[in-house]
């Protein structure tokens, strides 16, 4: 019997990633799981950004010692929580809670919006955009083997970016009509509906598991014991997770100098708040419609083609470009332009290879040491170099510029042996197992 023949939505879908049949539903789900989360943040994110420069960017290195001691307490009550509930109830529990601190925030704004607000509403921000998006990229290495990942995960990183434009469109759009408590209520929702879509995935996954296909031989109808200092423990043991922590503070370095840069001349550039968060928005917009085109059709073959090494190898080359023109010149325009091209670059390419990374990594390392790396390590990127580049300050735009192609160059051989020890796994192997003393609880 003649089978049907597939439509063209799922023609083009297989065309665009090499998507196998029965893969269709789950990149489908996760597709839309990130589209709803970064969608959902990204609205947010410009309000966090605006509420930045409330606090002055002059102390912009006090909020991030804030997020880095946020993330730090937070990283070991994430660890315990994931220990005592099975997998498929947590991973929607992120998102629900994520949604009811918006909530709440709404609230405290509602009543008055003064500095010390703010600077708390930036830190929690900054503290769980880390997280969620962690724990996005955690359900994918377990969710898909190491050979899809490299088909699909540019593909599904294309569904973030998607949201990533709607997200910054609806903050460009409505900011001026809805203002910034409007926008938190938009988010919220758009978090609720992401923890509906979780559970659906999860279902899939467990679907998936029956058939026997093609997929991570895991199940989330269990929680993880051990303690909630397992994430510290598991990443101090593995030479392999600790080079992909250094691998994420360098790249960290490198986009909060960036970051800072910026902050520091649209703060000049405009003086109105929603300007500023108007400005935030047109650079995320203007990124995530370039990287989606990307990660659609370019992201999977790149790296099926010319392998993970490359992909990691791909911005370092870029920043040590980029860090030299903003040292010629350093204008609103040329560093706006830069903040794109590396954004890209990093969605596009250098994201969905360092995710990739985690699918030759048990399920315990990578439900917690990552989160660790994630967050721990990322807002300890953020602190160190935003003290960092307040000393380097007053040598100026040039001066951090000088700093961040330094750093730039340091990045490179780093990603290049951690590209080749990923390469080096062989097929079923893992790194960083945990012992039998810490195996899933059923």
């Amino acid at each position: 019997m003649n089978q049907a023949k597939p439509s063209l939505f799922a023609r083009v879908f297989r065309s665009a990633a090499v998507i196998e049949p029965f893969e269709m539903k789950a990149v489908l789900l996760s597709m839309a799981y990130f589209l709803f989360l970064f969608g959902s943040y990204s609205i947010v994110k410009p309000v966090r950004d605006a509420m930045g420069t409330v606090y002055g960017m002059s102390h912009i290195q006090e909020l991030f010692t804030g997020t880095f001691i946020a993330s730090f307490l937070f990283a070991p009550l994430y660890s315990g929580i994931a220990s005592r509930m099975r997998l498929s109830i947590f991973l929607p529990w992120v998102y629900g809670f994520v949604a009811a601190s918006i909530l709440l925030f709404f609230g405290l704004f509602h009543m008055g919006n003064d500095r010390w607000t703010a600077a708390a509403f930036f830190v929690w921000v900054s503290t769980f955009n880390i997280l969620i998006i962690s724990v996005f990229w955690t359900f994918m290495a377990d969710l898909f083997s190491r050979t899809q990942a490299k088909r699909l995960f540019g593909f599904v990183a294309a569904g973030g970016t998607i949201g990533g434009i709607v997200g910054p469109a609806i903050a460009t759009l409505l900011v001026k009509s809805v203002g910034n408590n409007g926008l938190m209520l938009i988010s919220a929702g758009g978090f609720i509906v992401t923890a509906w879509l979780v559970t659906l995935l999860a279902k899939e996954k467990e679907v998936m598991l029956r058939a026997g296909v093609e997929a991570q031989k895991t199940s989330l109808n269990h929680r993880l014991a051990g303690n909630p200092f397992d994430g510290f423990r598991l990443l101090l043991k593995s030479p392999y997770l600790l080079m992909l922590a250094l691998f994420l503070l360098l790249m960290t370095w490198i986009s909060t100098v960036v970051y800072i840069q910026l902050g520091d001349l649209i703060t000049k550039a405009f003086t109105d708040r929603n300007a500023r968060t108007q400005a935030y928005a047109m650079i995320d917009l203007a990124v995530n419609s370039i990287a989606v085109f990307l990660q659609l059709f370019g992201t999977g073959r790149l790296i099926s083609r010319f392998g993970v090494t490359t992909g990691l190898l791909v911005n370092p080359v870029i920043m040590v470009v980029a860090f030299v023109a903003v040292a010629f010149s350093p204008v609103l325009l040329v560093l706006g332009g830069i903040q794109i091209v590396r954004r890209v670059a990093e969605y596009a390419v250098a994201k969905p290879t360092r995710e990739m990374l985690f699918t030759v990594v048990d399920q315990e390392s990578k439900y917690k040491a990552k989160n660790v790396i994630d967050t721990v390590v990322y807002r300890f990127g953020d602190l160190s170099s935003s003290w960092l580049s307040v000393w380097i300050l007053p040598y100026g735009v040039t001066g951090l510029a000088i700093f961040g192609a330094i750093v730039s160059v340091i990045w490179f051989p780093v990603a290049y042996a951690l590209g080749r020890r990923y390469e080096n796994v062989r097929g079923g192997d893992l790194v960083g197992a945990a012992s039998t003393s810490t195996s899933a609880v059923h």
